[in-house]
């Protein structure tokens, strides 16, 4: 089991309020992915909920059971941080044991847990090697695997990624991904990176300031933004938006438009720009247009075959039927 509910929880540092009252349920065997900019509150969320900071007021419940004040080491959690926080000085072994160690569970039941943890992390074959002959992504598989072994109702990931390779990142992505598949326990993910958060989280929850702007699917917040702030945070590239004469057509102070819902072509169009920056990817190829005289810049998604370069001038039409708008305090217009 591994529900989790927060009730009017709030965190305050001396008199500055850093995560005003809020309510969130994660439902048992659930991804969830905290995501926000920096200093929007996601990490002190999160350790709020391992008990390594003290509510303010509101109350934290873990299947149901009041653990608002409970000391981390019983509120049947586990952690993994952004560092790997490993022991040079022990072997993989010993690291994945530590913590079973300290608990006083029995030998042969510690050797049951590490086996199966490592076989299910990929770690067999390194169980004798110290972290220092282990790579960046081996070293973070390690310290989930000491989180595995505790058996935990729900794993909590602060930024785990954030110190790997942009392909040890996707690869490390994909395995907690299917960790969680094989596990079916509930994860809490910390992360700055939209991209992690839309390929892994069965819910997303937005923050800024410490305020929860939405909580919902991947898709649902791809698709019904509530307001401009969560709109241009989901999707890469992001959301371009325009105000003025155009948004006015359509009745609103401001419409959205995403890169890969922009048509392209070089001779007809609604609206007409410069290419200032192409950027191919073998796939895909991101146009930055100024010029179009709606915004500062336009960035439009295209076929990585399209082959206009800077300095072209192109003509650009949105798709009606996915255009998102806005009222003047930037919320969802339906």
């Amino acid at each position: 089991m591994g529900r989790i509910t927060l009730d009017k929880v709030s965190k305050s540092f001396g008199d500055v309020q850093v995560i005003p009252p809020l309510d969130l349920t994660i439902d048992d065997g659930e991804f969830t992915v905290f995501v926000g900019p920096s200093g929007c509150g996601k990490s002190t969320l999160l350790r709020l909920i391992a008990g390594l900071e003290d509510v303010t007021s509101g109350q934290i419940r873990i299947d149901k059971q009041d653990a608002t004040h409970v000391p981390p080491a019983k509120r049947g959690l586990a952690m993994v941080f952004q560092s790997y926080a490993l022991y040079p000085h022990m072997s993989v072994r010993k690291n994945i044991a530590f913590p079973m160690k300290m608990a006083k569970v029995p030998v042969e039941e510690q050797n049951n847990r590490i086996e199966a943890a490592a076989n299910a992390l990929n770690l067999t074959d390194y169980l004798d090697r110290r972290p220092g002959q282990l790579s960046g992504g081996q070293r973070q598989r390690v310290a989930i695997g000491r989180a595995i072994v505790r058996e935990p109702s729900a794993f909590l990931f602060d930024e785990p990624l954030s110190n790997l390779d942009a392909a040890l990142r996707v690869g490390m992505r994909l395995e907690i991904s299917e960790l969680h598949e094989r596990l079916e326990t509930t994860m809490i993910y910390v992360t700055h990176d939209q991209v992690e958060a839309m390929t892994m989280a069965d819910k997303i929850v937005v923050l800024q300031a410490g305020v929860i702007e939405q909580v919902g699917s991947p898709l649902e917040l791809y698709h019904t933004p509530r307001n401009k702030f969560v709109a241009g945070f989901i999707g890469s590239p992001k959301m371009n938006f325009i105000e003025g004469k155009e948004a006015a057509k359509h009745g609103v102070h401001t419409i959205g438009v995403r890169p890969e819902h922009i048509e392209v072509s070089g001779d007809d169009g609604d609206w007409s720009g410069v290419v200032s920056v192409s950027e191919h990817l073998g796939s895909d190829t991101f146009f930055h247009v100024h010029g179009t005289g709606l915004a500062e810049t336009i960035t439009v998604r295209a076929d990585g075959e399209v082959g206009f370069r800077h300095g072209d001038r192109i003509f650009l039409t949105p798709r009606a039927d996915v255009i998102h708008k806005f009222d003047a305090e930037g919320l969802r217009v339906s």
